[in-house]
């Protein structure tokens, strides 16, 4: 205690620092604080990696095993590339559509010279390449496939049912149209039936003990007859080729006339439903109908394809093809009995339209003397093609006289085929497909753009008021005689006038949509109608007008001339109609531009070979005498009918 209060003492007596010293303290004790925050820092941080030393040690290999027999490869060189495999050169092929445009095995081919020199041998094309999936290949759900008949479609039908028997046991149902057009083209199916499934091995494989039971069996076929009501002509199905044949030929005309051929698909389906459960083996059911018509009952085709749909019945339709915008056709008859006339007759028949509703204008074509061209729509009847392409199956347009690139005659077309004059690419046609869809759908796509709804309205209108040709001659017996004809002429284009200025207010209402148009047909469809109903306003007015100046009065350049002939030409008589005349070919030469080898560019073109306008030609007619009293030319006399008599043809 005593060296304590004297320690207190001394530091009591000892002076105060001053502030440097104390400032010195600060800093000494600041930058130890941080010396010591960096040195706990770097403790803190990741260690790097440890230098590892590797060793190992050689061994030695082990004695080679020789490959097997299946692995070894030849050393004598081939002439042919394939595999060496007891199943020939099939093994390897490719097993499955391949779509590339490359093959993902390419050999890059290496020569070395005796110098040393590496010489490199350049390949434009694969050495192997496996299978294209082209257009010309047709797919489950495809609207149409063009064929140039019957026989040709069932080679494509076979695959069908080939692809159908490798994935599981099938029943094909053979549906026929028991109508009389149909009988020459039934004949030659049942020839090439037993060719079919001896393609499929089914006749083989009828007679292995393998397939004794029903449900072992890999193909089972029923046929069925149909008019206005179904026949069942095989009572069960089977796997007997003579049966299927035997059902074929026993095949009678129906006489009523009606094809309902949607009450016979439904009928089908219902019947056979059973087949697709396991006690008849699970099977597919296909069904393949042969028409030649669109049928009488398409008031039932929405439930029969949501049957169909439900039921995963794929329905395949060989039939002809729907003429554009036409809901009928005319097929060649000619009587079968050489004691009567055998002149060929026409019979309308149903076979379109190819849409829900008409897209096409009904307008005839200058100088066509009241006749209408049928083309191909290159599709077939909205309603069948709906029922294939809905059920995942397939509709095959068949026509034997289809050629595409010409024009067909009436003499051309064979005997019970209805006449097109002109048939498409089907390639082309695919990117033209019409909508299948339900008619309330179809409504309600054209309450969404004017220009769709314009068209469709203008086609109604002008399918019930159709224009009718115009007369181009007019022989001048006297002044009086000319001007009569001349006035009776105007109140025929009277007449037309309204009904082309009523079109074309219809369709000039959509004008403002017409871009929002996607479609390419819905965009060939409406520009063809608006174009060719000026084309006719330009005309019919053009008409009007040189008829009017002709009653003032003309002049014959030769004396011996004495009628006047109307003949078509680019000259016009007022400066209106020209700039209409301008726009209608615009519109027509858009449409042959931008839908190159369509129906639409076929009916615009044919348009465009007539010029616009009218000027008149001078010519000559034999005019008969007057008769004296009533001032009429002297009648004919009848002329006796030559010949065998004439009868009209059968419902077909």
């Amino acid at each position: 205690m005593t060296l304590l209060r004297k320690w207190m003492g001394v530091i009591g007596k000892t002076p105060i620092p001053g502030r440097d010293t104390l400032s010195w303290f600060t800093s000494f004790g600041l930058h130890a604080l941080l010396l010591f925050c960096l040195a706990a820092v770097t403790l803190a941080l990741p260690r790097g990696p440890e230098e590892l030393a590797l060793s190992y040690v050689l061994q030695e290999f082990l004695d080679e095993e020789p490959l097997t027999q299946e692995f070894l490869v030849s050393e004598e060189p081939l002439e042919e590339v394939g595999a060496l495999s007891q199943a020939g050169d099939a093994s390897a092929r490719a097993a499955g559509l391949v779509i590339a445009d490359q093959s993902l095995v390419i050999f890059e081919q290496e020569t070395i010279t005796d110098f040393g020199q590496r010489l490199t041998v350049e390949i434009d094309d694969p050495i192997f390449q496996g299978p294209e999936l082209t257009d010309d290949l047709p797919a489950q759900g495809l609207g149409s496939v063009g064929t140039s008949g019957a026989v040709g479609a069932i080679d494509l039908i076979t695959y069908e049912i080939l692809a159908s028997v490798e994935q599981r046991p099938t029943l094909v149902v053979w549906l026929f149209d028991q109508s009389g057009s149909l009988r020459d083209e039934r004949a030659e199916i049942l020839k090439r039936f037993r060719g079919i499934y001896k393609q499929l091995g089914i006749i083989e494989a009828a007679n292995d003990p393998a397939f004794e039971k029903e449900k072992d069996k890999p193909l089972l076929t029923a046929v069925v007859g149909f008019g206005e009501m179904p026949v069942l002509l095989t009572s069960e199905p089977t796997d007997r080729i003579e049966e299927v044949e035997a059902a074929i030929r026993a095949i009678k005309d129906d006489q009523t006339g009606r094809e309902n051929v949607f009450l016979a698909v439904s009928m089908v389906a219902k019947k056979y439903r059973s087949y697709r459960r396991p006690r008849h083996g699970d099977r597919n059911v296909m069904i393949v109908v042969f028409t030649d018509e669109s049928g009488d009952d398409l008031e039932a085709a929405d439930a029969t394809i949501s049957y169909c749909r439900k039921q995963a019945m794929p329905v395949y339709v060989v039939g002809r093809p729907a003429p554009l915008g036409r809901e009928k056709a005319y097929v060649k008859w000619i009587d079968p009995d050489p004691n009567f006339d055998q002149r060929p007759q026409w019979v309308p028949v149903n076979l379109g339209p190819e849409t829900v509703m008409l897209e096409r204008l009904k307008l005839r074509f200058l100088g066509s003397g009241g006749k209408e061209d049928f083309i191909d729509s290159g599709h077939g009847p909205y309603a069948l093609t709906r029922l294939c392409f809905e059920t995942g199956g397939m509709y095959y347009s068949a026509h034997p006289n289809r050629v595409v690139g010409r024009t067909v005659g009436k003499r051309e077309t064979k005997e019970l085929a209805a006449h097109i004059s002109a048939f498409f690419d089907p390639k082309v046609m695919r990117r033209y497909q019409p909508d299948y869809i339900s008619v309330q759908e179809y409504q309600n796509r054209l309450s969404k753009n004017r220009a769709c709804r314009a068209l469709v309205e203008a086609a109604q209108l002008s399918w019930t008021s159709p224009i009718e040709n115009v007369r181009k001659r007019f022989p001048k017996r006297d002044e009086a005689a000319l001007a009569a004809i001349l006035s009776r002429a105007q109140r025929t284009a009277a007449d037309i006038q309204p009904k082309i200025d009523h079109l074309l207010r219809i369709l000039s209402s959509g004008e403002p949509d017409r871009e929002k148009i996607e479609s390419p047909r819905w965009q060939a469809g409406y520009d063809l109608a608006i174009g060719r109903v000026l084309a006719m306003k330009v005309r019919a007015d053009g008409y009007n007008m040189i008829l009017a100046r002709a009653k003032q009065g003309m002049v014959f350049q030769k004396k011996k001339n004495n009628t006047w002939v109307l003949v078509v030409d680019d000259s016009f008589d007022s400066s209106s109609l020209k700039v209409l005349a301008k726009k209608a070919r615009g519109l027509l030469e858009r449409v042959i531009e931008e839908h190159p080898g369509t129906p639409w560019a076929w009916l615009a073109d044919k348009e465009l070979e007539s010029p616009l306008g009218w000027r008149w030609q001078e010519s000559y007619t034999d005019i008969p005498p007057l008769v004296a009293g009533n001032g009429a030319p002297a009648p004919k006399k009848p002329m006796r009918p030559d010949g065998p008599p004439r009868r009209a043809p059968p419902a077909l």
